[in-house]
């Protein structure tokens, strides 16, 4: 038993070590958010019911008195707003239902959808990020309708994410989605992580960019992309 304790506090300590040595340096994975392959196996009420009591010993943890009339609602409200809220975009059954339209005005110039405001939350500190998206495309015969880009941009971002996959994955799904390869995203975004810890600074922001066919291929229609930014 001893022997297993010991090991297990050495894997911890290695662990532990490995994580103050990375700091606040950013790892990265890939395109996918990193989930568990059983990550959907329990219901959202169970997760709710356990979130709540893993974030009641977080706060009792604190010195917080959960007695206090308005303390002792704020684990079930966490929990809540974790599933239904900030956290849904985890769940595929949540994935925006995207219906596809015939492009019958035979429109073949750029669509863009810019100012897409949008919440995230950092998966390194699990505070907010939040900021613009700006998303086009060019129909290869298909349309999809304007508030699905917005829907497909919340869907994302309703997760723990990195800004660079947030655009990846934005610019990967319009693509699947529409049959094109002719997509661009571009996020300007402010992290509080930066913000409100750390180095503490209130005026910097994020820019990611995903170009993809004749955005990545043509200087010109890049260029009317960004043109159509600063309109």
């Amino acid at each position: 038993m001893k022997q297993k304790e010991t090991l297990l506090n050495t894997v911890d300590l290695e662990f532990t070590r490995n994580i103050d040595e990375i700091g606040d340096e950013h790892i990265g994975t890939s395109d996918q958010t990193p989930l568990r392959e059983d990550a959907f196996e329990m219901d959202d009420d169970l997760k709710m019911e356990l979130i709540e009591k893993h974030f009641k010993e977080i706060m009792n943890v604190l010195g917080l008195d959960l007695t206090d009339d308005s303390l002792k609602g704020t684990p079930r409200r966490v929990a809540k707003m974790y599933i239904k809220e900030i956290f849904s975009g985890l769940d595929p059954k949540n994935k925006p239902n995207v219906k596809l339209f015939e492009n019958k005005y035979k429109y073949r110039e750029m669509l863009v959808e810019k100012d897409i405001t949008f919440f995230s939350n950092c998966e390194h500190h699990f505070v907010p990020i939040y900021g613009k998206a700006h998303v086009a495309y060019i129909s290869n015969g298909n349309v999809i309708g304007l508030s699905k880009i917005n829907r497909i941009v919340q869907y994302f971002a309703k997760r723990p994410q990195v800004q660079e996959r947030l655009t990846m994955q934005i610019g990967n799904e319009l693509k699947e989605l529409l049959g094109t390869d002719d997509v661009a995203v571009i996020i300007d975004a402010h992290h509080m992580c930066v913000s409100s810890r750390g180095i503490q600074d209130v005026n910097s922001s994020t820019v990611t960019s995903f170009y993809s066919g004749k955005f990545e291929e043509d200087e010109q229609t890049k260029s009317e992309f960004l043109k159509y930014l600063s309109l």
